[in-house]
């Protein structure tokens, strides 16, 4: 008998909750049942996300959402500033290079994150600058960016701020209006417990003021079509019902915890497996953590993709390996959504096990010792 078990930074494992209702009979999407369900959506989404601004619905990946926020927002010609120190980071420069924006680069070594000083010198050197993009939790290196000092800069110029939450909103603080954040854009299959195929997008007025008056480019990711039905909950385009009755389902979830409760469960979860990690003998890889992901470096001499694949294909566990330069040099092991300190503990243990295969030996017993004594005192997640 075979189980397996996913910790991948996303997709992330989904309750059986919100499998279930997937399973139901199909209904369709222009009935008072949908715009109900789509009204529920769309409030528990505001909740999660901190906002009282608009929150667009679209059907793609989260990068249907990044795209849409550089498209509806700068013009062609127009100047973005985009800090690149991740394979994330590195997207927003080629989704603005891909509509004929001047890239303005803040380019942060991998693993470390954009001080905010680096975008307010930024900016007044250049007041041109239609928008400033960065990231909430840079997946690829496992680097949680200060938002918030990043907005009460941005807020103070004519620039709009634009942040990558995919993977972290729903797992780390992200207090939207707050932090001045005009465009937030988050996907649906890591911390909001979806599979993949749902897209979200924040949008405040600072930010609709701008995208009124930028030329429309795009048709299906056309935020003014979006906004224009979004008070009867009637959306613009044919809906993905399978994937908003379990996002329903989720969010429930979520508010029954209550956001806080669920940022303090990530915060408690990320510090026990850095601690756990570096009882065992390995190092982590990030300098400014987020707790919704644990970055391992990959000890000298050791085969980082074969690690991965004992993981994943001899032991049934899923992490994800590191991408671009650092294939092969990390893996990653989420601890956000609907995964527990048991399942954190499993990882942990499937990886003692491809790396002791290899050779290379951890003190496992360490590593439990720590995480269990990070959580002591602690509610358990």
């Amino acid at each position: 008998m075979r189980k397996e078990y996913l910790l991948s930074p996303g997709p992330t494992p989904v309750p059986p909750e919100a499998l279930q209702v997937m399973a139901e009979p199909i209904f369709h999407h222009r009935t008072p049942r949908f715009r109900t369900m789509f009204k529920e959506v769309t409030e528990g989404l505001q909740e999660v996300f901190c906002t009282k601004n608009d929150v667009i619905t679209l059907f793609g990946s989260g990068t249907a959402a990044m795209e849409a926020a550089v498209v509806n927002a700068v013009d062609e010609g127009e100047k973005a500033l985009v800090v690149r120190g991740g394979k994330f980071g590195e997207r927003w420069g080629d989704i603005c290079a891909a509509f004929g924006i001047d890239v303005v680069a803040i380019d942060i070594e991998w693993g470390t994150a954009v001080a905010p000083r680096q975008i307010a010198d930024a900016l007044k050197a250049d007041p041109a600058i239609a928008a400033v993009y960065t990231t909430l939790v840079e997946t690829s290196t496992g680097v949680l960016t200060d938002i918030e000092a990043v907005g009460e800069i941005v807020k103070e110029t004519k620039a709009l701020l634009v942040v990558d939450g995919i993977s972290g909103v729903g797992a780390v603080p992200c207090r939207t209006d707050e932090w001045h954040v005009d465009l937030l854009a988050v996907g649906s299959q890591k911390a909001l417990m979806v599979p993949p195929g749902l897209a979200y997008i924040a949008v405040g007025d600072k930010a609709w003021k701008k995208i009124e008056a930028t030329r429309r480019r795009c048709f299906y990711l056309d935020l003014l079509k979006h906004r224009k039905v979004l008070p009867k909950f009637d959306p613009a385009f044919t809906p993905p019902v399978t994937l908003l009755a379990a996002q329903q389902k989720s969010l429930r979830m979520i508010r029954e915890e209550g956001i806080e409760n669920v940022w303090r469960r990530v915060a408690r979860l990320g510090a026990a497996t850095r601690a756990a990690v570096e009882a065992m003998g390995l190092e982590t890889f990030s300098q400014a953590p987020a707790d919704c992901l644990t970055t391992v470096k990959i000890p000298e001499g050791v085969d980082g993709t074969d690690v991965v694949s004992d993981m994943r294909d001899r032991q049934g566990v899923t992490p994800a390996g590191g991408q671009a330069q650092l294939k092969g040099k990390i893996i990653r092991i989420a601890s956000m959504g609907y995964v527990n300190h048991f399942d954190v503990l499993l990882g942990l243990t499937a990886l003692a096990n491809a790396l002791r295969k290899q050779g290379f030996e951890v003190d496992l017993g360490a590593g439990v010792n720590a995480f269990t004594e990070e959580l002591d005192g602690k509610d358990t997640p």
